[in-house]
């Protein structure tokens, strides 16, 4: 068994919002490795960062991921910088796995200075997701079997053109 679809991308790209209204399109179940994390560790993704330190966190994340993939046969959204492990990557292998790409601009306008994600947190948070974006791009395009843009995009448009792409 493995998911309908794997959905990815940088923070503010649209992977719960689109994810949710994609697994409903289906009629799939939907799930989200970060709230799996955050159900596995007791605690908010960003006290994890503060307490445990980032390499920490990553690998719960591919063990989260790992878990996800083998027993989740619905829409499976992954955290934003799951792509980094090469490990994930691999097991990402032979998935249909949707890259939800959003440009600089409209990234750090969804985001904002969100407390809730940790690597955008800081002094420039601007220069930070463009670093992020830079580092993640060629990964993200690495897995993916399908990319849309979702900057000028609805949830609902995005999602009627992946139920034509996924759908045999």
């Amino acid at each position: 068994m493995k998911p309908a679809a794997v959905v990815v991308g940088p923070p503010g790209a649209g992977k719960t919002t689109v994810g949710e209204a994609l697994a409903a399109a289906l009629g799939v179940a939907f799930r989200d490795t970060d709230d799996d994390i955050v159900a596995a560790a007791g605690k908010p993704i960003s006290d994890i960062f503060t307490q445990d330190g980032e390499p920490a966190f990553r690998a719960a994340e591919e063990r989260a991921v790992a878990t996800a993939l083998a027993e989740h046969p619905g829409v499976l959204s992954l955290g934003g910088g799951a792509i980094l492990s090469r490990a994930t990557r691999a097991l990402l292998a032979g998935h249909t796995v949707v890259f939800l790409n959003v440009s600089l601009a409209e990234g750090v306008r969804r985001t904002g200075l969100s407390t809730a994600r940790p690597l955008l947190a800081g002094i420039n948070p601007r220069a930070k997701f463009k670093e992020l974006l830079d580092a993640r791009l060629p990964l993200y395009r690495e897995v993916a079997t399908v990319e849309v843009s979702t900057d000028s995009s609805s949830p609902e448009e995005i999602v009627t053109r992946l139920v034509g792409e996924l759908r045999p």
